[in-house]
């Protein structure tokens, strides 16, 4: 319990914290000198602990360390102080009181310490249990009490120290930091700290170096000859970069927050000194700042930690094999002969990979990484015109294996961006669409990763249909090629599909690609997202569709080359937006527009009818319906109907319809989907007013997400609407409880003709708030001139489809379908109507506008 002495101290020492903080703030937001904050504001902490240490009788019964980033001098404005009270091997009740006590003080005076109480004894088996402890106390230092206890811990953790097993454990520890964030530094919601790049790379390599006796800090490394003087300036200023942003970041948070969240990027970006241009905002510069620092970090990284472990193990035995006159193998990695043969020979730096990827070396020897890293300069626009390495680079495709590794070791030493300049602009490029959750670069290495995927034996199992497309694909590094360039135009302005066409076609002319492979590549990246927009976005089960989608890629060759490109696109921006649902969409699409190229390119509609009325008969009689059960049903719906279900839709449909004709009451029917994502949900009733707002409220209602609506109207009147809706995120539990729920509550719903109850719009996520979608709205004809197409863009949001519906039905406009197609926080949704007030430009436009209104979040 604290005196009153005692309290008024502790409210002065509180005061002079926080009046000396703001002071550092207010200088460093005009000095921007973020070292000399980090060592004043340790100071300043040192100060009032040493005080409160000495007024609280702590004396030299213990010794109190500073450790972890506050015992490196690295203090940031709200930065745990990592506190360790180090006590003798006999410690009396009395002075635990005291311990006590003082840990109480701290917090009262307003420092937010992180603190351990031990004994050197128990620091030695901490340790070597948990090498977090052991790292804590590399970087340790005396802040006040018992010098002599200081002394004994150091000398007792350096004789116990194993440098070997602490740097394998620190590489460890990075290799599963970095799978945490995703393996990548650009995420979009970086971690200035732990993510790939980030700061806590840099304290590994002096951890590690400190460890083995090179020294604890950047001029140390760069004496003992592990730094070069153009590494150690280049590290310094990514240093710096990164400092400044974590100390913005704490400041503009005003709590520890080292996450580059959306909401802090333009306030970070303003302190940092930018603003938005008509080119780019603020925060997008100060991402690629960002990214820029942490690339430079990781190829550092990449090559000071090799050159570490190297000095440590220098009498390993070497197992060497000659791979050419210049390259050899060294313990699984590729050494070189003469460390400037990249500057004497610039192709080296292309054949250098090559051997990576064919002989399937584990990486690169220090030495040899260090003298490409530092030979990227040669590769300039006579190399890029050299027809040899024109030859190397495209070899990379056609060897296979090792792909993926090859081209992101690529880019992680900058030599992709220098020999591919296009590839280079988009580096760290942000995409701000509320899906992609990876910066241009790294999406279009994941999308060739995927494609690489698809040709590994061992996947067979997660696409079988894909893995074998692409095994009998002639050429399959033609669909390499395209994922490497499909996005490399994006942040250029205009159409990136066109513009990435015109560099497609400079690439293949350039690296021997011509003929038909040459058109293959340049028509895949201008096509590149046609296909995941047909099967989202129209409806695939009408035979006219699948016409026009056969007359865009004319050949198998072509078809399933985009399959396959779509596929691993989609599945490249973000684990969340890929579902079995648009698996079955795109899937459907290939089958379908398989057949008909098989025919001749054309689709016999009423063939198409026949083979799926049999279809469904077939399926019927599998489940023991009688022969001529489905005539009275059937005499109710017309082609239409058949031309825009699938045969098992209509053999479900008739299962459950077909003793309920004529009924007056409202029938609803669920099932488990075939993918077990959702569930598919049939609505049968007398046509009512509002029925598609109705059903669209209480879906929203009760967070469900209706990715597919089809809506038909029979010959004697009555709504067949069939669903496709997701369950909610956070559902567990029988299913055979949720379908009885659903199927008792709507039909109760439609039958009593309630009200529309909208949902409550729910609150928007971060990234909407500070990325918001501009609602769009477009209404046409359709081709045909029988329908109007209502297109929607616009940031999702609780209830948003029943808001639409709403709209809709109270200007009288019949929903005939819709397609729903949520990519993140993005809607792109597709509806056909039919009314004849469409036809009226002010009602039309009147309508636009109120689908605009509902539509603002």
């Amino acid at each position: 319990m604290s005196t009153p002495d005692q309290t008024q101290q502790y409210r002065r020492w509180r005061q002079a914290l926080q009046q000396g903080r703001e002071a550092l703030a207010a200088e460093y937001r005009e000095t921007r000198n973020a070292r000399q904050y980090l060592v004043r504001h340790g100071l300043l902490v040192d100060g009032i602990i040493r005080s409160a240490w000495e007024v609280l009788g702590m004396g030299q019964r213990a010794a109190l360390l500073a450790v972890g980033g506050y015992g490196r001098g690295q203090l940031f404005p709200h930065s745990d102080i990592d506190l360790l009270l180090l006590l003798p091997e006999t410690t009396s009740h009395h002075l635990s009181g005291f311990v006590e006590t003082f840990v109480s003080a701290m917090w009262d005076i307003g420092l937010e310490v992180g603190h351990s109480v031990r004994t050197i004894s128990e620091c030695l088996s901490e340790s070597q249990l948990d090498i977090t402890v052991e790292t804590t106390l590399l970087e340790n230092r005396l802040l006040a009490g018992n010098i002599t206890l200081y002394h004994q811990l150091n000398q007792a953790v350096e004789k116990h120290r194993d440098p070997m097993r602490f740097l394998e454990g620190k590489l460890l520890e990075q290799q599963q930091r970095h799978n945490k964030h995703f393996g990548v530094t650009s995420n979009l919601e970086p971690n200035v700290k732990e993510s790939p790049g980030g700061l806590r790379d840099l304290h590994t390599i002096l951890w590690i170096s400190k460890a083995i006796g090179l020294g604890q800090n950047w001029d140390s490394l760069a004496r003992n000859e592990i730094l070069t003087t153009s590494e150690a300036r280049l590290i310094h200023y990514s240093e710096r970069q990164l400092e400044q942003i974590r100390i913005d970041l704490h400041l503009a948070a005003r709590r520890r927050e080292d996450r580059l969240i959306f909401d802090l990027q333009q306030q970070v970006a303003s302190m940092s000194g930018l603003a938005d241009d008509k080119a780019k905002r603020a925060s997008e510069q100060l991402m690629q700042r960002f990214y820029k620092s942490a690339k430079n970090v990781s190829q550092l990284n990449g090559i000071l930690l090799p050159n570490l472990r190297a000095r440590l193990l220098c009498d390993v035995p070497r197992i060497t094999q000659q791979l050419d006159q210049h390259f050899y193998s060294v313990n699984g990695l590729l050494g070189i002969y003469d460390s400037q043969v990249f500057e004497r020979e610039p192709s080296t730096i292309l054949r250098a990979f090559l051997h990576l990827q064919q002989h399937e070396l584990g990486g690169m020897a220090p030495r040899t990484l260090r003298g490409l890293w530092h030979a990227r300069r040669q590769i300039n626009d006579r190399f890029r015109r050299d027809p040899e390495n024109r030859q190397l680079f495209i070899q990379l495709f056609r060897a296979g294996g090792g792909l993926t590794r090859t081209l992101r070791r690529m880019n992680l030493y900058g030599v992709l961006g220098k020999y591919l300049p296009a590839f280079g602009r988009i580096m760290g490029q942000m995409q701000h669409d509320l899906f992609h959750v990876y910066t241009v670069d790294e999406h279009i290495l994941m999308v060739v990763r995927n494609l690489r995927r698809f040709a590994i034996p061992a996947f067979n199992h997660e696409y079988p249909l894909l893995s074998r497309l692409i095994h009998e694909f002639d050429r399959p590094e033609l669909l390499y090629v395209a994922g490497l360039l499909h996005d490399i135009a994006k942040g250029r302005g205009g159409d990136h599909s066109e513009l990435g066409m015109v560099d497609a076609a400079q690439f293949c002319q350039s690296h021997g690609i011509d003929g038909e492979d040459r058109d293959l590549v340049v028509w895949l990246v201008q096509q590149h997202l046609t296909m995941s927009s047909v099967a989202q976005k129209q409806d695939i089960y009408d035979p006219d569709t699948i016409q026009q989608f056969a007359e865009l890629v004319i050949t198998p060759r072509r078809l399933a080359a985009l399959y396959i490109l779509t596929v691993a696109d989609i599945r490249g921006t973000s684990p969340k937006v890929w579902n079995a649902w648009k698996a079955k969409l795109l899937e459907d699409l290939f089958y379908a527009t398989r057949r008909a190229l098989q025919r001749g390119g054309h689709v016999d509609i009423d063939s198409e009818l026949e083979e799926r009325k049999q279809a469904a008969l077939r399926l019927m009689r599998l489940n023991i319906m009688p022969e001529g059960a489905e005539t009275r049903f059937w005499q109710k719906l017309e082609t239409v109907y058949f031309l825009r279900h699938e045969a098992k839709e209509i053999a479900w449909h008739t299962r459950m319809l077909g003793r309920l004709v004529d009924t007056k009451e409202p029938v609803v029917r669920a099932r488990l989907s075939e993918d077990k994502e959702g569930l598919q949900l049939l609505v049968y009733t007398p046509d009512q007013p509002d029925l598609f707002a109705r059903l669209c409220a209480f879906l929203g209602r009760h967070n469900y997400s209706i990715a597919d609506a089809k809506i038909y109207t029979t010959r004697h009147g009555y709504a067949l609407d069939t669903f496709h809706v997701f369950l909610p995120e956070h559902h567990e539990g029988n299913y055979r409880d949720l379908i009885n729920f659903v199927e008792f509550e709507l039909a109760a719903t439609l039958l009593r003709q309630d009200p529309i109850s909208l949902p409550a719009k729910g609150r928007l996520n971060r990234h909407q708030k500070n990325f918001p979608v501009k609602p769009q709205v477009l209404i046409r004809p359709d081709d045909k001139g029988r329908h109007f197409v209502l297109s929607i863009v616009a940031g999702d949001n609780q209830g948003l489809l029943a808001r639409i519906a709403k709209v809709l039905s109270g200007y009288q406009v019949s929903v005939d379908s819709a397609k729903i197609m949520t990519l993140g926080g993005r809607v792109e949704d597709s509806f056909l109507l039919s009314s004849p007030r469409l036809t009226d430009d002010k009602a039309l436009l009147a309508l636009e506008a109120d689908l605009i209104e509902a539509l603002r979040v």
